[in-house]
């Protein structure tokens, strides 16, 4: 029962490095960082997909991320109509400073784990998730993304 407010204590403590501080990044653009960051360049419609938002969300929070610098869209070169969405080369030092510490600790704690047993964690935080917030008296959580 303790662990898990431990744990977001924990990491709500983590500053964000000088460079990002002034940015007000809210969890949805973590999410997206994440992501660039562990996947590399995506489309907004890959994003979407692997955030479990819709594109039109996904495309505002890049939007945001783009205004302040943080992120870049550029041509795709097989497909001129598709833009590319990466983390700008000025904040990619900062973003992987201090999300890579997280990505790492949950390679390391899940890679002793089947496949099956990784399921069963995800299956789990996210019924944890559910039901704090069904119980807090929120309709849904907020969908960041698969796991």
């Amino acid at each position: 029962m303790l662990l898990m407010p431990r744990l977001v204590g924990r990491i709500k403590r983590l500053p964000p490095p000088d460079r990002l501080r002034s940015f007000d990044l809210a969890p949805r653009h973590l999410s997206l960082l994440s992501l660039l960051l562990l996947d590399g360049p995506q489309t907004v419609s890959r994003l979407a997909e692997g955030l479990s938002l819709a594109p039109t969300t996904v495309s505002l929070i890049v939007g945001e991320l783009s205004r302040k610098g943080v992120v870049v869209r550029r041509e795709d070169e097989t497909d001129r109509r598709r833009r590319i969405i990466d983390i700008d080369a000025d904040s990619r030092p900062a973003i992987s400073q201090w999300l890579s510490p997280g990505a790492r600790a949950w390679r390391h704690a899940l890679a002793p784990l089947t496949d099956a047993q990784r399921r069963l964690v995800v299956d789990t935080l996210r019924a944890y998730e559910t039901a704090f917030f069904a119980a807090s008296g929120d309709a849904e959580p907020e969908t960041e993304g698969p796991g």
